[in-house]
């Protein structure tokens, strides 16, 4: 039997981002042209390492800071992701907690509702705040197993630091004011979320950190690090720290093949919505809106009028391979435009414009972590698990007072530190993978034909296997 294909020959599927094409492709930065030697040498110019070198550049401007980026600022997660700047923890609570304690799983949790309006706030001041809004996100429940999945979240939320003015449980009548969600029962919305065009994000803020003085080599492949050391294709770097700021792309270095799993995250974004269409939807506000699926869909709302949206899609590919253009698998196309007129009917005959593709970096239990080993100067941060646009913010003010050796609140935080195991070996971990997000679209098939307000073994099997 032949597979059907979004088959629209206007169609794009791949060629980096949407919002990369929408802004126009970055004129490239000069590559490395042989050895140099630095204070601070970053590997991967995407947001963790844009903001480390923003942050150790304001903190103290005579350092000399240099990033090291295969393609270019902002090619990967950082340029790719659903613009969801949200104050979710990158992480889980309970593993924070048994590690460190409560009050420091709480401590970061706070830490990340303050990482989303620092982001803000300097995107604000420093001018690359084109398209932001800060006006939250919502999830909601399409059927009676989500709602209830949704409460005891919100309960959870309220024992991990999540006060009264930071989740607020809405009825259907109170989140159809804000946005028409077809079968919606319930949700929450929460203040701690901004909507950001990802490209003019990155790029913006990539301007500005070299308007401080440092220098992005793209075009350079960091081939492996060593202590106080990075071997590029293009020369030597030699620095005082090196910080891996690489996430889904971490197994580019030699040795680091397992350390992170790259989960593919696929999206699709339509065309700019009709008058009509934008009030059968009624989502005409800056808010960010996810559901509570096992198999998860993330949407935003573009400042030009369109719907994008998100999901898993085929998740995972054997050896942790990916394509570094972002094409999208047929399937995953299909899926996610039978599940955006799923939530809205009034877009059944919408034309989708472009589909992509990117990785974010998975850590064996599901935790972000940032790590320094002084004796080798080297330096990580990453696994923000889908996080990552306030978590890199948060990790990299982190980064610095690590590199400036400062005792402070950030360097106390219970992902400072933490090391998770490597992932299994082929064929296991694709075994596994396959079959964790195979049970968890089975599980949401079966809620919705039920109606069950218990979660599915299946989920539940799931989270045993994958350790979430």
């Amino acid at each position: 039997m032949t597979r059907a294909v979004y088959s629209d020959p206007q169609f794009v599927n791949g060629e980096v981002s949407f919002w990369m094409r929408n802004l126009g492709m970055p004129e490239r930065r000069p590559a490395l042209t042989g050895d140099v030697t630095v204070d601070v040498a970053i590997v991967g110019g995407g947001l963790t390492g844009l903001w480390t070198a923003y942050y150790l550049k304001q903190a103290q401007p005579g350092l000399t800071v240099a990033i090291i980026e295969r393609e270019f600022a902002g090619f990967g997660a950082s340029g790719r992701n659903g613009g969801w700047m949200s104050a979710e923890p990158a992480g889980q609570f309970r593993r924070y907690a048994k590690s460190r304690g409560v009050q420091a799983a709480r401590n970061l949790q706070t830490a990340m509702f303050g990482a989303v309006s620092e982001s803000v706030n300097v995107a604000r001041r420093e001018g690359f705040d084109d398209d932001l809004a800060h006006d939250g996100l919502i999830h909601v429940a399409t059927n009676a197993a989500q709602l209830s999945r949704i409460r005891h979240h919100v309960a959870e939320m309220r024992e991990q630091g999540w006060g009264a003015d930071d989740v607020f449980e809405l009825s259907p009548a109170e989140l159809g004011q804000r946005v028409r969600v077809q079968g919606v029962q319930g949700g929450y919305w929460t203040p701690h979320c901004a909507r950001v065009h990802p490209a003019k994000y990155t790029q913006g803020l990539a301007r500005v950190v070299e308007g401080l003085g440092v220098t992005i080599y793209e075009s350079t492949t960091a081939l492996s690090v060593s202590p106080r050391r990075v071997t590029t294709d293009r020369g030597v770097v030699t620095a005082k720290f090196v910080v891996e700021a690489l996430e889904g792309y971490t197994l580019s270095l030699k040795g680091k093949a397992r350390k992170l799993l790259p989960m593919n995250s696929s999206m699709v974004i339509t065309e700019p919505l009709s008058r009509a269409q934008l009030d059968g939807v009624g989502w005409h506000g800056g808010e960010l809106v996810g559901d509570a699926a096992h198999s998860f869909t993330y949407m935003h709302r573009t400042q030009d009028g369109r719907i994008a949206i998100g999901g898993r899609g085929v998740p995972y590919n054997f050896r942790s391979s990916f394509d570094r253009d972002g094409r999208t698998a047929d399937s995953a196309v299909l899926q996610l435009k039978q599940r955006l007129t799923e939530l809205f009917p009034a877009l059944g005959d919408v034309r989708l414009e472009q589909s992509w593709s990117g990785v974010l970096g998975a850590p064996r239990d599901w935790c972000a972590s940032v790590n320094f080993d002084p004796t080798t100067g080297i330096l990580s941060a990453g696994g923000y698990v889908g996080h990552g646009l306030s978590g890199t913010n948060l990790a990299a003010r982190t980064l610095r007072d690590l590199i400036l050796g400062e005792d402070t609140p950030l360097t106390r935080l219970p992902w400072v530190g933490r090391q998770a195991r490597n992932w299994e070996i082929e064929p296991v971990r694709w075994i596994g993978a396959t079959a964790l997000y195979a049970a968890y679209r089975y599980a949401d098939r079966r809620e919705y034909a039920t109606n069950q307000p218990a979660t599915h073994w299946s989920a539940r099997a799931a989270n045993l296997v994958s350790g979430r």
